[in-house]
């Protein structure tokens, strides 16, 4: 086994000076755009417009039942993603700084029990603390705190390349038991929406609340490949900081994103790709596509400094955290209406839903605009 790539060298405390990558908070910001109302939008344009193109771009912004992918499906993998190309930056930074392994693991991990609560709340509020059996306790910020804190401990520990062979591995490992271990009453190889091993994992093994009764997407057994998102994204990381030359840079991003959607497009013929099983194949896909759009986005935003257009994405990436559940426990959709209804009630009814989710999220942008006027940024 190689020996872990992290120990602190000269050419890495170099690497930790490089400076905030304007890209990774645009792609950040675009990702989070979709969540905060920009995908909503786009979604309502749907048979409004009796063109086919803004229809099919429409249909992008929906999760497929259970086998198949659409766009949306790529926004929470892009995420997990930039989170382990994040981790790189930060614990590569740490450690030029003298701090101990230990005490970063650490930081990661009362990371990972602040965004599990702050999960639960999002997903259960108001919670009835006194009917535990009701709470739900997957959630998408709860997975983002284990991904990085499993990606932590790994990254600190473990090569570049043995970092690729775990995750490899793992996703080769989930295949094989949801394809050899028969869930009780049904027959090995199931991945029907009743017949699954996850499913029945959950139902067994999951306190608490299932999403969809017969499983939850954000459980136990999915985590692992979910993990393989931020493992991936860590290689992203390293690629950035470690790699001198920029052509290299965007050669090597490229040329991994390649190869992730050729091997998730090919795997699909035998594991469909599933974002409700977290199946290898939509792993390996969202990875290659996630490779194949931060290289773009560097390229355009660091390589060849066009930043202004990204602007508007750059002010949402810098507050991830504080939109996210901002639109979870702030109505903008209410305060869109008691604003501007005044102006769009003119407008062919069809069209008040999406002038009013249009104007939610220019509140929610001006909003998030004026804590990055104030530098107020809110981490975990």
């Amino acid at each position: 086994m190689e020996t872990a790539s992290v120990n602190v060298t000269t050419d890495e405390k170099k690497a930790s000076n490089v400076r905030r990558l304007a890209s990774m908070d645009a792609l950040r910001g675009f990702d989070m755009l979709m969540i905060s109302g920009g995908g909503a939008f786009i979604y309502l344009l749907g048979g409004k417009t009796g063109l086919d193109a803004v229809d099919a771009i429409s249909a992008q912004f929906v999760h497929p039942e259970w086998h198949g992918f659409t766009f949306y499906d790529f926004i929470f993998p892009l995420f997990l993603f930039l989170a382990g190309a994040s981790l790189s930056f930060s614990l590569t930074g740490g450690l030029s700084k003298g701090i101990a392994k230990s005490e970063l693991i650490s930081k990661t991990f009362k990371r990972m029990l602040i965004l599990i609560a702050l999960g639960i709340l999002d997903k259960n509020a108001p919670i009835d603390i006194f009917d535990p059996a009701q709470i739900r306790y997957g959630s998408v910020l709860g997975r983002i705190g284990l991904a990085t804190f499993i990606g932590a401990i790994l990254y600190l520990n473990f090569s570049f390349k043995n970092r690729i062979w775990i995750a490899v591995s793992t996703l080769l490992l989930y295949y094989l038991v949801l394809i050899m271990i028969p869930a009780p009453g049904y027959g090995s190889g199931d991945l029907s929406f009743e017949g699954n091993l996850v499913g029945w994992f959950d139902r067994n093994f999951m306190p608490g609340k299932l999403k969809q009764g017969t499983y939850d997407e954000l459980a136990l057994l999915t985590q692992f490949p979910a993990i393989c998102l931020t493992l991936f994204g860590t290689i992203a990381g390293d690629i950035l900081l470690r790699t001198p030359v920029v052509g290299d840079k965007l050669e090597q991003l490229f040329l991994y994103g390649v190869i992730g959607i050729v091997i998730g497009l090919i795997w699909n013929i035998v594991f469909p790709i599933n974002k409700h099983l977290w199946s290898s194949s939509f792993i390996m896909l969202t990875s290659g596509m996630a490779f194949t759009m931060l290289a773009i986005f560097y390229w355009i935003i660091d390589v060849k400094g066009f930043q202004k257009w990204a602007f508007a994405f750059k002010v949402i990436g810098m507050n991830s955290l504080v939109i996210y559940l901002a639109v979870r426990f702030i109505d903008f959709n209410a305060s869109s209406k008691l604003l501007f209804e005044g102006f769009y009630k003119y407008a062919p009814e069809k069209w008040h839903e999406v002038f009013n989710a249009l104007g939610g999220f220019i509140i929610v942008w001006l909003f998030l605009y004026f804590l990055y006027r104030k530098k107020i940024f809110v981490k975990v």
